[in-house]
């Protein structure tokens, strides 16, 4: 049996939840650094496997999958792990993959690049993010304050997805503090078996 190949840069929070999903579900993956700065992600070659040339990438045997979301959802069907038990546990994964697709990871990244000057932007545009990504982290709290993961009584796909935004809000400059289940459930996250920071889940060059 072939083994996965995972491309992406270790600065990606994307890449970083693919990753994660793979560690937690106790799957070895070989990696591929794909470097961004020099536009390798541009190139033919790349494009031939991740055709909207983003990070990250997925390759098993003869698939060839990008886009996060999708490859944890691909991950949790083909281990049987973390997708939810029930048809409407794994509809309750979809709903917060999208929600944080669209809702938080965009706010909470930019906001990283801004202050990590990978971005360039006025003050009024980090604000405009930084506003936008409390307004989830309001939602997210909520969710979290009668339950100990988003979908059922285990960690699912779904909280890789949210924890790898989650995960960088302090380098985007926004203030965990005020969320107190956010910060007991990104605990329980920290101690799952498998569980790996992004600095500590990626390598910085290519690995079998």
């Amino acid at each position: 049996m072939s083994k996965i190949t995972l491309y992406g840069i270790w600065l990606s929070g994307p890449t970083y939840k693919a990753g994660l999903a793979l560690s937690l579900m106790g799957q070895p993956f070989a990696y591929k650094h794909v470097d961004l700065r020099a536009g390798a992600h541009k190139q033919p070659d790349y494009l031939a496997i991740n055709r909207f040339g983003q990070v990250p990438a997925l390759v098993d045997g003869d698939l060839k999958l990008c886009q996060s979301g999708s490859i944890l959802l691909y991950l949790a069907d083909k281990f049987g792990k973390m997708g939810g038990k029930t048809a409407e546990e794994k509809a309750r994964v979809r709903e917060w993959l999208f929600w944080e697709y669209d809702r938080l990871a965009p706010n909470v990244y930019r906001a990283r690049a801004i202050k990590r000057g990978f971005m360039k932007a006025d003050d009024s545009v980090y604000q405009l993010y930084t506003g936008l990504a409390n307004d989830a982290l309001k939602v997210l709290d909520g969710a979290l304050a009668s339950s100990s993961f988003l979908v059922g009584n285990e960690a699912t796909i779904a909280d890789v997805a949210v924890y790898g935004d989650v995960a960088y809000a302090g380098e985007g400059g926004i203030d965990l503090g005020p969320y107190s289940n956010i910060k007991a459930w990104m605990a329980r996250v920290e101690k799952l078996p498998g569980f790996k920071t992004y600095e500590d889940a990626l390598p910085k060059q290519d690995a079998a």
